[in-house]
């Protein structure tokens, strides 16, 4: 709320009236409406105005200041404004209800505690969106008991709000209000149990993931004909020798050297999870297109016409033909050796397209970018030829780097040779090959030679293959076999392919995926499925926030919420006992306008009033 200023004039006379004024939110974006008119008031500096508005606001909520010397004038404001919005007349204050006999205590001031204060906001979100997604019917449909719901729910919460170890998470959940939410007692709570249900959860996994992607699907009016296909790597901290399925292979976490598992996601064109699994740390992409398609047809069912999207490392013809011989469509960006000979095609600039990237769905501000779009059909595929200035600045530069770092590699190998240091002809091809391994993408521009007899090392610069690759940096293609795309509706729809790497930055970031510290498979692939259902519980509630037009990260929302708690307000009264009071405190204008957005009650918890007599010894 906030003070506005309006001058009139009647009969040559110019008068002065102050608005109370709210900013709304409106089918049409935000509006000011006058809450109610407040006279002239004199004249006050801006500072004074903002303290009036504030304490008008607090008693609005419910909160009044005992010491308040403005009271009165507080209260006629307030008075005015319930009188607004009961559409009567404006008169004066509406009468008190009458307080109940039991409600009218005397109370000592001075002796007043809080205590028990525990943050409430966060999750009451998280909780009202477990509820949302019918999580506690779908685990109670699939055989757990009360209690084995109850453990799987907060551990859910937890990977979402602030994840932690099985052995520290005791500790957060009694820091929070969920044993008030949950109507549970946690005092007792250790981390066995929680490791317990990692076991009685691992076998639940599938039916829990088909049964949460049909009540999405109806909950969100969700889209069932993309499929987004995409992996990564997480890896281990210790050996996780009782993990048939850690390996070392290729890290996207940039961690070589340490064992991982390779996670797969199915997410829909909205971002959410339809079905995943945990392979091997050294299985190749192109290997896990049909295990998973055999997923998604046990998961939730495939239909003809459907459309799998993948990227260029799962591009083989062999996957291409899995796809068509279940009756569904493909979308793939091509591997590099088969982008390479359209080079003519992309050099032509006739005929190509120019169209802009969309705004991020989590983000509204983020700069457009510039994309230019050919499609060239043949009799049985389509292929759209895409040039992005910002991935051509990308490209070069990746590339300038790692010839900056190869030429210096090879310099150092060069010295070694020359200063004797490395003789043995076939440990010299050793270290070449070993540079050609490590710098793949510039070794192919150069031919690297070593003559034993006369022990000189050259490396000579291929300047047609150099100049090739020049002319196709910024670019790529991306081919289907649908004939009913447009060049651009082609490209959006991989572009689409981002929301399943949304899903794998979230998991592995704010949900905290890796490092993995479990030891046994079963209780590595139970933790990764409690990250993929917290996630849902993420893009649920960012989902329903983009909706209404609000773009804000699950981060922030949980920064703002945090300071909604539930505390335990202790009075002693003046027959010698205790009057304790469990509740929610008054939530803040922001809190309000966020629980508001999000379709959720203001109230974590209803009031709790319990009594205790003391006792003194005489």
């Amino acid at each position: 709320m906030f003070i506005r200023k309006k001058f009139g004039k009647y009969k040559e006379r110019t008068y002065v009236n102050y608005q109370l004024v709210e900013s709304v939110r409106t089918p049409k974006g935000p509006r000011q409406n006058v809450v109610c008119s407040l006279g002239d008031l004199g004249p006050r500096s801006r500072e004074d105005w903002l303290v009036l508005v504030h304490k008008v606001e607090s008693a609005l909520a419910g909160q009044t200041d005992l010491f308040d010397e403005a009271g009165g004038e507080v209260r006629d404001i307030v008075a005015n404004v319930r009188a607004r919005q009961g559409k009567g007349p404006i008169r004066s204050a509406q009468p008190r209800p009458q307080a109940q006999e039991d409600d009218l205590v005397t109370v000592r001031t001075d002796a007043i505690e809080n205590r028990s204060d525990r943050e409430a906001g966060p999750v009451h979100v998280a909780y009202q969106y477990w509820k949302k997604l019918g999580l506690g019917e779908i685990l109670a449909d699939v055989g757990l008991s009360h209690r084995e719901s109850m453990l799987t729910c907060v551990m859910t919460l937890n990977r979402l709000l602030q994840p932690c170890s099985e052995h520290s998470m005791p500790d957060w959940i009694r820091s929070t209000a969920l044993g008030d939410i949950l109507a549970e007692d946690f005092d007792t709570l250790t981390e066995d149990p929680l490791y317990r249900n990692l076991d009685g959860l691992y076998p639940k996994r599938a039916q829990i993931e088909s049964r949460l992607a049909v009540r999405e699907r109806t909950l969100f009016n969700l889209d069932q004909t993309v499929f987004l296909y995409d992996l990564t790597s997480t890896y281990f901290e210790g050996r996780s020798s009782k993990n048939w399925k850690a390996r070392k292979g290729y890290s996207r976490d940039k961690r070589p050297d340490c064992n991982q598992v390779v996670v797969g996601l199915v997410v829909n064109r909205d971002g959410f999870p339809l079905a995943h699994e945990v392979f091997e740390g050294n299985v190749q992409d192109q290997k896990t297109v049909g295990r998973m398609l055999d997923l998604l047809e046990a998961r939730i069912g495939l239909e003809p016409g459907q459309t799998v999207v993948v990227d260029r490392g799962m591009a083989y013809d062999k996957n291409i033909d899995e796809i068509r011989s279940r009756n569904l469509h493909y979308l793939v960006a091509t591997r590099q050796s088969e982008r390479d000979q359209w080079l003519s095609e992309f050099e032509d600039l006739n005929g190509f397209e120019e169209v802009f990237r969309t705004n991020s769905p989590t983000n509204a501000y983020q700069r457009k970018s510039r994309v230019s779009l050919r499609m060239k059909r043949t009799q049985d595929e389509t292929h759209v030829l895409c040039l992005s200035q910002g991935r051509k600045e990308k490209d070069k530069a990746i590339r300038e780097k790692q010839e900056r770092r190869y030429l210096a590699d090879l310099e150092k190998l060069k010295n070694r040779v020359s200063s004797g240091r490395l003789v043995k002809p076939e440990k010299i091809g050793e270290a070449i090959g070993r540079l050609k391994e490590r710098y793949p993408r510039v070794a192919r521009y150069y031919r690297v030679e070593y003559d034993s007899a006369s022990k000189s090392f050259s490396a000579e610069l291929i300047g047609e293959k150099l100049a090739k690759a020049e002319g196709l940096d910024g670019s790529y293609l991306l081919k289907t076999d649908r004939t009913d795309l447009s060049a651009e509706q082609a490209w959006r729809i991989h572009n689409l392919l981002t929301r399943a790497e949304d899903a794998f930055r979230a998991m592995k970031s704010p949900l905290a995926e890796r490092p993995i510290f479990h030891q046994l498979t079963h209780r590595v692939d139970t933790h990764i499925f409690l990250c993929v259902l917290a996630y849902h519980l993420l893009v649920a509630i960012e989902k329903t926030l983009r909706d209404k037009g609000e773009h804000i990260c699950f981060a922030r929302l949980r920064e703002k919420l945090k300071d909604h708690r539930v505390s335990t307000m202790v009075l002693p009264t003046d027959d010698g006992r205790l009057l304790k009071i469990r509740k929610t405190s008054t939530p803040e204008p922001q809190h309000r306008e966020l629980y508001k957005l999000l379709e959720i009650p203001e109230q974590v918890i209803g009031p709790k009033k319990s009594w205790i007599e003391i006792h003194h010894d005489p």
